[in-house]
Parts: C-alpha cells; structure tokens; sequence
C-alpha cells in the first residue's frame, strides 16, 4: 500500500488551491471509478489525492434553459442519463451515457471525469512488464507489432496508438460543447474539441488543461436538430465494454427533405474524439439514402491506417456511420 494525503476542499477554488499545494504528484478524485483502478494496478501513484466529488457546484445540471444545456462536472452519468429532456430533444447524449460501463459505474461515475478517463490499453495497464510511451515517456511502444485489436486506426500517426475509450466526449463532440474550467490563473472557457490532444510524440500529455486546472461544467447550445441525433456504439459485449466502434450523428433537414447540417463524431477508433468532416460532407445538401449514407460511412475511414490486427475497424466502423445516419434521419422525419 502506498501512502498518500487526502483532502476533501469545500469549494472549486479550495480545491484548485490543494492542487497547487500537492504538486505534480496530486490527483483529483470525482467519482473513482477511474482513478481507483489505475491506483490498485499501480499505474497511477500519487502522492496526494483531492476529493470534489461532493462539491455542490459542481453536482448540478440544468436541461431547462432556452440557450444551452449545462451540466456540472461532478454531476453523475446515471442521473444525467435519466434526464427526461435529453432523452427526449438530445438522444445521443442520454444514450451516450446509457451505454456506458455498467449501472453500478454509472452511478458513481462523474460527467466530468468521464471526459479525462484514461486509455484502456492493456500494455498502458500491465505494467513495466511492457513499454509504453504513455506510461513512461521513450519507452516504446508494445502495442505497435503487438496485439492492436483494439487499438485505433484513426489519429495512430504518433507514438501511441491507444483509442480514446470514452462514449459522452463523442457525443458531445457533435453537439459542439463547450468547457468551463477553473485555475490558479482564473477562469477560461474552451471547446471540447479543444480538449485531448493528439498524441503525436508527447502520448503521456492527453489533454490541454494546465497545471492545477480543473473542468468545472459543461455547456451543450440548445438546437431543434437534437431531436435527429443518435449515439451508435458496436462492442464485444452488451455490458461492460468499450467501443469497438461508436458513432454520434446530429441532423438538420431543410424543407425539401434534403440534409442542411449534418455532424458526426466517431469514437472507440480513433487516438481522440474524433470528427469527421469528410462524411458530414458526404450527405450536405442530399436526400439521406441509403447510398449516401455508406459513402459518408466510407469517407469517414478513408483515412484510416490500421495495424497488425484492427483491420476489421475500419470496415465495422463505416457501417456504424451508415446505420447512425439512417436512424437519426427516421427520428429527424418521424
């Protein structure tokens, strides 16, 4: 057992203040679903860790504005995912959330943490047994050449190619949320696609918040096309189990029936939360027909590069495009 402090703050601004207090070596705790994993397996080891999983500004949210939809950080997925309005006017992300782990995750699980969760790479995870560039800066890589099943083939330029294995960054992704986040130097709004960097040849660097820097909301801008959105996730199992492929799409119709706006965000195949220009571009100003939508699934992975045994993503993936389309466009027009 290694020895660590623990501090619970009663405010964002205590909590930021321990940060910087702790050092490099201090953790936030939300939820734990995340944290207390790395730590049983050791990859994760701090020296002191922070609780804001019970700060009450941080525990709200709020579906009923006219403008945007905002969701506290520490707010929990299963609460969230229960919300009557989302799952009304915003299906993809209730259902985003819904497909998520398993329940008894869900309900400890925080929508902010979910967002900072780590890779699911079983050499990141095994230990120093393995070289990992995201564990241990320069040490290699044993996923290249090794088991990649379920590694990416979008983004994996790089020196890691881990997939992001998270489910509610993606759809928020194709809703073009946006982060509150809170510091030693203030407060800052970014986009969430600002938000995780590619890996490039800094992979143990996976996302852009500075040092003590913490995700205080979540803010979605309300639309009409919510209501033509879907979150579309294939995996080895029901439960449990990350994306093999995962695929958010949000529709606008115009008054002929044709496709005025179209985003969708891809997930489980990609290095980050990834959106594809290349198949929103692919069904811009057409009937959604069948056709179309497999060219804008192809289009989505016409980039891709896979490795030693992911092939079968890209294929997968251009289907879950293709049948993410059509069910957004049956509730767009039912």
């Amino acid at each position: 057992m290694r020895r660590f402090s623990y501090r619970a703050p009663e405010t964002v601004a205590e909590a930021v203040a321990a940060l910087a207090e702790g050092g490099p070596g201090t953790r936030l705790l939300a939820g734990g679903t995340s944290l207390y994993d790395l730590m049983k397996l050791g990859v994760e080891t701090p020296s002191a860790v922070v609780d804001i999983g019970r700060l009450p500004e941080l525990a709200g949210f709020d579906t009923s504005g006219p403008d945007e939809l905002v969701f506290g950080a520490c707010a929990r997925m299963a609460d969230v995912a229960e919300d009557a309005v989302l799952r009304a006017d915003y299906p993809a992300l209730a259902e985003s959330l819904a497909l998520a782990a398993s329940p008894q995750v869900r309900n400890m699980a925080t929508v902010g943490g979910n967002l900072l969760q780590r890779t699911r790479c079983g050499y990141f995870r095994g230990g120093e047994a393995f070289p990992c560039d995201k564990r241990r800066p320069g040490s290699g890589c044993a996923a290249r050449g090794g088991l990649d099943r379920g590694h990416a083939v979008l983004g994996a330029d790089g020196a890691c190619t881990a997939a992001y294995p998270g489910d509610w960054a993606v759809a928020l992704l194709a809703f073009d949320a946006r982060l509150d986040l809170y510091g030693p130097h203030g407060a800052r709004t970014i986009a969430l696609a600002d938000l995780h960097r590619d890996p490039a040849d800094a992979p143990h660097r996976e996302h852009t918040l500075g040092a003590g820097e913490l995700i205080v909301r979540i803010r979605v801008p309300t639309t009409p096309a919510g209501r033509a959105s879907v979150f579309h996730k294939v995996r080895d199992r029901e439960s449990f189990a990350f994306a093999l492929a995962s695929a958010a799409v949000v529709l606008g119709f115009d008054g002929r029936g044709r496709v005025a706006d179209c985003r969708i965000a891809l997930g489980g195949v990609a290095t980050r939360p990834w959106r594809s220009e290349a198949a929103e571009r692919a069904v811009v100003g057409e009937l959604l027909t069948e056709e179309r939508a497999v060219r804008a699934g192809e289009a989505a992975f016409a980039d891709a590069r896979p490795g030693t045994h992911n092939a079968f993503r890209i294929r997968l993936g251009a289907r879950v495009v293709a049948r993410a389309l059509r069910t957004a466009a049956e509730r767009g027009t039912s």
